[in-house]
């Protein structure tokens, strides 16, 4: 498997349409970009597109595979720009980092803020989840990360920048789906989706998202295993769609919604979540103090309501 193939694929997802993808995005045919899919396909193993008249949709497993290639392309730019920052180290550069789906909503606002200050500065952005985020800071890797709270160092500073409420998150034909509210004991009820405990952290804790979730269903007595795990939200979507089960989620997870889900409120005062920028401790960074004096005006307009 190469990068471009990793590029073909989330440019055609993106742009649904295999011709507005080889014409527009990647200047190449059509037929040279379904023998560049096919091939990916074959090595992941499974169908990742459903092809129909109107274009092409992602499958299950395609949605899935979305997101990590996203992040493989992410972590591989940002491994590109890392080295050019050494090998030239005169050009001003900060390097941030995005929860994926948090990438469309706080992004524009950060680039903003930071070309109205510093016009020539080169960003470099990496996009993946909270707890690799959290990995990455402590690394070096990146100057600041929008992210939660997660667990296992003293060594990263977190400033909030907003609680995050959730949302039940469920098939758009379910019964449940007529309701204008939900209950816990409803959702007690049906099949569960949640994210996973075990995924990728620094101390080997569950992530933060998941302890949010587990916590706020211990606090108000409703007991609840998972039928299903997944350590992405976009998983959790396929998993929606395809099992007819339910999940609570915070409200930026609209993002990722297909036409097979829908979002109901919850009957209950539901849990929160914050949202935080995160940076290293010791982090010398001129540009990264610059922007830390600005980030206030982050928050006058959450960029969150865009979602709602």
């Amino acid at each position: 498997m190469e990068l471009r193939h990793l590029r073909y694929f989330v440019a055609v997802a993106e742009a649904r349409s295999l011709k507005l993808a080889a014409e527009e995005k990647l200047n190449t045919t059509q037929p040279s970009l379904s023998r560049q899919i096919r091939d990916l396909e074959d090595e992941v193993g499974t169908p990742l597109f459903i092809r129909g008249a109107k274009g092409v949709e992602l499958t299950p497993a395609g949605r899935v595979f979305l997101d990590h290639a996203r992040v493989m392309l992410s972590q591989a730019e940002a491994a590109v720009q890392s080295a050019r920052q050494i090998a030239y180290p005169t050009i001003p550069s900060l390097s941030m980092g995005f929860m994926i789906g948090h990438d469309t909503t706080w992004l524009p606002a950060a680039l903003k803020l930071i070309r109205d200050e510093l016009p020539n500065i080169h960003v470099v952005i990496s996009t993946q989840n909270s707890p690799q985020l959290a990995v990455a800071l402590l690394h070096g890797g990146i100057d600041i990360a929008f992210l939660r709270r997660e667990d296992g160092t003293d060594d990263i500073v977190f400033r909030t920048l907003i609680e995050e409420h959730f949302k039940v998150f469920l098939p758009s034909q379910h019964p449940l789906a007529a309701k204008e509210t939900i209950t816990l004991q409803e959702i007690a009820c049906e099949r569960f989706i949640s994210v996973s405990g075990t995924a990728l952290s620094i101390s080997g804790k569950q992530p933060a998202l998941r302890r949010t979730i587990d916590r706020f269903l211990h606090d108000n007595g409703i007991e609840i295993k998972p039928s299903y795990e997944v350590d992405n939200l976009g998983g959790v979507m396929s998993l929606i769609a395809s099992t007819g089960g339910v999940a609570l989620l915070p409200h930026y997870a609209k993002t990722f919604l297909p036409a097979a889900v829908t979002t109901r409120p919850l009957e209950c005062a539901g849990p929160t979540i914050d949202l935080s920028v995160g940076y290293r401790k010791g982090n010398s960074s001129s540009i990264l103090k610059l922007f830390l004096s600005r980030v206030d005006a982050l928050t006058s307009e959450s960029p969150i309501q865009a979602v709602d």
